[in-house]
């Protein structure tokens, strides 16, 4: 079954698309992919080839209004409407390119679509949306796509996120000792397996909001992320300001928990800046990076993780790479999903979509209680059928343990 997830994040700077073939084992519920030989497979093994992938960013203007969106400010429902339609249009149109492209066709398409509210009281979400209308995808590429993948496991009691758990726990069904997985977005969370234990996941709080925040100030919208980390290597950390940023209450919830920019945004950095307002702004910018680095530092310390696999646009930032191995303790090993797994490290989320849209579409839960706090696993997700009607297959009885990627 060939399959597209689509994903963007909280940096709101574009979309990452994946087109990947899943060809479960000949001994589970359903026939292998013809055309791949899994001959002695493991009967709970899902085998992930991936065909296709890209990032494509953003138009300026689009990124611009979804980040007004993101702003814990009233705005008109009509931003709302316009950036519902512009971005599922954008969605379908991309899409279709990277189909062109390599001559594919998905038989279903997994759009998370951005979400622009992941509201939170007293540490319980209550309510999640995404924008992204999956109709135009629909339309336009004439195949299913499953949307809103979030709701049904805020409905059952859970945060909604992290969801990439459900990946990291598949890839690492082998592991023999406790490693965490890291994804570095706008926000960073972290995925704890440890042989034996459930696994647990949650937001350690920003990874990317703020400094692309700073980013956007210091070079006067000419940046929107900090380059090479080049803008916080320049600065030095300032200590005062540091330890008044960890006192925010969200670092101290026990987990599983989740949070975005509805906390992490521009007003609530400048409630902390105010009081400093003789630091230049490449301390600002090292000082939030250093934020970053030791509050997940902290996480992977509290669930004594001995490896720390990352992932997303983090990783690209040298400078939080660097601040976040020193913050490590001793022995720690800090590598890449692209090292670990053979997986790029920007299609991770677009493939965890994907490989979301596989369990439900066959009738199979998306959601684990300890990683999200939810009562019971749940399907997640939403069909908007294709050009014709929607036909599901007989659900399989079981959900793979293990994921296995082909070259």
């Amino acid at each position: 079954m060939i399959i597209a997830g689509l994903m963007t994040g909280t940096s709101a700077d574009g979309l990452d698309l994946v087109i990947a073939e899943f060809m479960p084992d000949p001994i589970s519920d359903t026939e292998p992919t013809p055309s791949f030989d899994l001959v002695g497979a493991d009967p709970t093994t899902l085998t992930v080839r991936i065909l296709a992938e890209r990032e494509t960013p953003f138009d300026d203007q689009l990124s611009a209004d979804i980040l007004r969106l993101l702003e814990p400010a009233d705005l008109p429902l009509s931003l709302v409407s316009s950036v519902d339609a512009r971005l599922g249009r954008f969605c379908a149109d991309a899409l279709s390119e990277l189909c062109a492209d390599h001559d594919l066709t998905p038989d279903l398409v997994v759009s998370h679509g951005q979400t622009v509210r992941h509201d939170i009281t007293d540490g319980q979400v209550t309510s999640t949306l995404q924008l992204g209308q999956p109709a135009f995808i629909a339309e336009r590429l004439g195949v299913p796509v499953l949307s809103d993948v979030r709701s049904r496991d805020v409905a059952a009691g859970g945060q909604g996120a992290p969801l990439v758990g459900l990946l990291d726990c598949l890839l690492l069904s082998e592991a023999e000792a406790p490693t965490a997985v890291l994804n570095l977005g706008g926000i960073a969370n972290i995925t704890v397996i440890t042989p034996g234990q459930d696994p647990i996941a949650f937001d350690t709080g920003p990874a990317n909001a703020l400094i692309d925040i700073l980013a956007r100030r210091i070079t006067d919208g000419r940046q929107s992320y900090d380059r090479d980390g080049a803008l916080a290597a320049a600065g030095t950390v300032d200590a005062d300001l540091l330890t008044e940023l960890l006192t925010e209450p969200f670092y101290a919830r026990p987990a599983p928990k989740s949070t975005g920019k509805e906390l992490f945004h521009a007003a609530y950095l400048d409630s902390y800046l105010e009081s400093h307002p003789h630091l230049g702004e490449h301390d600002q910018i090292a000082t939030v990076t250093e934020l970053t680095a030791r509050t997940i530092a902290e996480a992977v310390r509290e669930h004594d993780a001995t490896t720390v696999i990352a992932s997303g646009g983090g990783t690209r930032n040298p400078e939080l790479m660097r601040r976040l191995g020193e913050e490590l303790d001793e022995g720690i090993v800090l590598t890449s999903t692209d090292e670990a797994f053979g997986l790029p490290e920007g299609s991770k989320e677009a493939l965890l979509m994907a490989l979301i849209g596989w369990l439900s579409w066959h009738g199979l839960d998306g959601t684990q209680p300890s990683l999200t706090g939810a009562i019971g696993p749940r399907i997640a997700g939403r069909f908007t059928p294709g050009e014709g009607p929607l036909r599901l297959p007989e659900p399989l009885h079981r959900r793979p343990t293990r994921l296995r990627l082909a070259d």
